[in-house]
């Protein structure tokens, strides 16, 4: 029960992340949520190779190459999903670091309530 919980706080995080940054269109609740289940795949398989294939170049960066991987990612995630468009690098890069925070801050808030 509690991961469909989270589902629906990223799906939540995925739509005001649409609502504030233009360069990202949810067509509506379902895509949200669609949205949320394929990050949240994308980030349970891929990120972890790609973060590991990416090692040297993170640690070059002091770790900021992540927040590109994110990004890249995020965009990924708006290929695959119909209906949920993300243009260009910045909005890529701004999406994913707006809908991880919001996604953050609702998780805790949930938690909190349950406390």
């Amino acid at each position: 029960m509690g991961w469909i919980i989270r589902l629906l706080l990223n799906a939540l995080a995925v739509l005001i992340a649409a609502q504030v940054i233009p360069q990202i269109d949810v067509s509506g609740y379902g895509t949200a949520v669609l949205v949320a289940i394929v990050l949240g795949i994308i980030n349970t398989i891929i990120r972890p190779v790609l973060v590991f294939l990416t090692l040297p170049i993170s640690v070059v960066t002091l770790g900021l190459f992540i927040f590109v991987l994110n990004a890249a990612l995020f965009a990924l995630t708006g290929v695959l999903v119909p209906g949920f468009d993300v243009e260009g690098l910045a909005g890529a890069f701004l999406g994913s670091i707006l809908v991880s925070i919001i996604s953050w801050l609702l998780n805790g808030i949930w938690k909190g309530l349950r406390s």
